[in-house]
Order: C-alpha cells, then sequence, then structure tokens
C-alpha cells in the first residue's frame, strides 16, 4: 500500500512575484524547490492528457497534435469567484526543450488577448533539489477587468505549482527511483 502524502509538503514556501503593465496586463511568476529529478517533474508536465486530473481549476486538457518538439494543446480551466462562474479556453502552441529544462507556451487562440509563459526546471543553486518555476504574462480581453482576477490568477500559480509537486511526489512513492539521489 502507497504511504498517504504528507500534508504540510517539505518544498515550501512558494516564491511569487506579479508585475503590472498596461492594457490590462500582468507578468506573474511563482516557484519552489523540490527534492525530486529533473525528469520526473517534466514527465509530470508533459503528461497532457492527463493534467486535469491533478491540477485545479483546469477543466480540461486535450493534445491536438506534436511535430516534434513543438506541440499543440487546448485546455479550458473554470473556476468561481465573487458569486461567478468563469471559464476560460486557450489553443496553446508548446515548444519542449528538455535538455534546457524550459517547457516554453503560447497562446494561438483564446478568451485571452495574451496568454504565455514557460516552466522552468534548474537547479536551486544549493545543490539540495530542483528549482520549479512557472511564469506567466496575461493581458485580459476587453471587459475583462484584470483587477478582479489577478488575485485568482496569482493563486493558480501556486496552485498549479503544488499540483505538479505532489503529483510527482505521488508518482515517486509509487517508484523510488524519481526522488532525488
Amino acid at each position: 500500500m502507497t504511504p498517504a502524502l504528507p500534508l504540510t509538503l517539505p518544498f515550501e514556501p512558494i516564491e511569487q512575484e506579479i508585475e503590472r503593465l498596461p492594457g490590462a496586463t500582468r507578468r506573474l511568476a511563482a516557484q519552489l524547490v523540490l527534492p525530486l529529478r529533473a525528469e520526473a517533474v517534466w514527465d509530470v508536465l508533459t503528461d497532457y492528457e492527463q493534467l486535469q486530473s491533478f491540477i485545479p481549476n483546469l477543466v480540461r486538457s486535450r493534445l491536438l497534435g506534436r511535430d516534434g518538439s513543438k506541440v499543440l494543446l487546448e485546455q479550458t480551466g473554470g473556476q468561481r469567484f465573487a458569486g461567478l462562474c468563469f471559464t476560460a479556453s486557450v489553443r496553446l502552441e508548446l515548444q519542449e526543450r528538455p535538455q534546457d529544462g524550459i517547457l516554453g507556451f503560447r497562446m494561438v487562440a483564446g478568451d485571452f488577448r495574451r496568454f504565455e509563459g514557460a516552466w522552468t526546471l534548474s537547479g536551486d543553486g544549493d545543490g539540495h533539489g530542483l528549482r520549479l518555476r512557472y511564469e506567466l504574462l496575461v493581458q485580459a480581453c476587453m471587459g475583462m477587468p484584470i483587477s478582479l482576477i489577478e488575485q485568482r490568477l496569482r493563486d493558480d500559480l501556486a496552485s498549479n505549482l503544488r499540483a505538479v509537486a505532489l503529483e510527482t511526489l505521488r508518482r515517486s512513492q509509487a517508484s523510488p527511483a524519481l526522488a532525488a539521489p
């Protein structure tokens, strides 16, 4: 029997940054250090058809196509806030660069004017683990109040980081070779 995941995560706290840009645009970033192998985290990040099973508020994730390191993905997110039900869909072009630890993405169609960013994996500088960073540049559509959803976006970045970390940890418990040495 696989042991239950810990309630307190060994890789807290999450460091966050937010930059308010003109034109209803926000640049957000969040990062944490994980005691896991880069390959294990990469496998979770690129498990495109299963992302909705562990990423909060992701309703659907569908792989549309692949051409070498370029991936076309369709995703729909949904959540309730301020008493309203909000859904957003995007079609993303992803660029996989596992040798550099970068999974970049940009919206090619969807419910935002701009939605792009990257997941980045790198050493933490101390040799104690792997730094996982999620960066997002989002520009709201006309009529979409970015100030209203700003905190939601910030919370979602942290939730998404935790979800990837927990899923990698869960898979690592099933296969201990995935954990950091």
